[in-house]
């Protein structure tokens, strides 16, 4: 496994755009999370749905689709990802961990 910073993880997260990759991160109550995602998709987005009221990026958030809920049939199966709390990244069949 490789180390490597936040930044260079969002950056090669950012550059994966339809390829599926996995995340380990802490979600906001403190559990640990593992997700399967993908960036770049766009299905069961309204054509007329209303922007979002913030900038993800400005909160270290990258918005992903979930592999893992799309299988579920849940309605909306996007998902946001805290850079600043990854743990773990599954890219291009490398393993990274970050620091």
């Amino acid at each position: 496994m490789k180390t490597i910073k936040k930044e260079k993880a969002k950056e090669l997260i950012e550059k994966s755009k339809n390829k599926i990759f996995s995340a380990e991160f802490i979600k906001k109550n403190g559990e640990h999370r593992l997700i399967n995602a993908r960036l770049g998709v766009s299905k069961g987005i309204k054509e007329n749905s209303r922007p979002r009221p913030y900038d993800p990026s400005k909160y270290g958030l990258i918005c992903v689709y979930d592999m893992e809920l799309a299988k579920q049939k849940v309605e909306r199966p996007y998902r946001m990802i805290n850079i600043n709390t990854l743990l773990k990244l599954n890219i291009n069949k490398t393993k990274y961990i970050i620091k």
